[in-house]
């Protein structure tokens, strides 16, 4: 059985194309995350905090921004920690992290959520709610090195 040249270049391609994935996220490391973010609203929240990353021995400053929209009412404050991956220089932490959620907190509370933003950098955090906070809404996280 004979092959045609586009068969057999485009099984060449998608050969090499795997390979560079794999090197890819091979390549790619981790690193450890802790803030601290405030959240606020009625309807429209907003949200903003500050923190550190540790990657590869540094510790890097970072700010914490976020808006959501949909049920909420209250403010509580929480500090995350946890791990962040699939990066391979400490500039890919920052950037946009969206997410669907519903929670409430009176007192104290516990959260656990993953997000991923656009550099494929993945946050796998939990932390500590303290406030009087009720929601069920759509939010964005933004993450900056500061």
């Amino acid at each position: 059985m004979r092959f045609s040249t586009k068969f057999r270049a485009a099984i060449i391609a998608l050969a090499a194309l795997a390979g560079v994935s794999v090197a890819t996220t091979a390549s790619a490391d981790s690193g450890s995350i802790r803030f601290s973010v405030l959240k606020a609203g009625i309807v429209v929240g907003g949200s903003g905090g500050s923190g550190s990353m540790t990657f590869k021995g540094r510790s890097y400053p970072i700010s914490i921004g976020g808006l959501s929209y949909g049920f909420t009412f209250g403010a509580s404050q929480t500090e995350f920690r946890g791990r962040v991956s699939n990066i391979r220089r400490p500039s890919d932490v920052a950037g946009v992290y969206a997410a669907a959620a519903a929670g409430a907190a009176v007192g104290r509370g516990a959260q656990a959520i993953v997000l991923t933003n656009q550099n494929g950098a993945v946050l796998a955090l939990s932390g500590r709610q303290a406030g009087l906070i009720v929601s069920a809404d759509l939010n964005g996280m933004a993450v900056s090195l500061r």
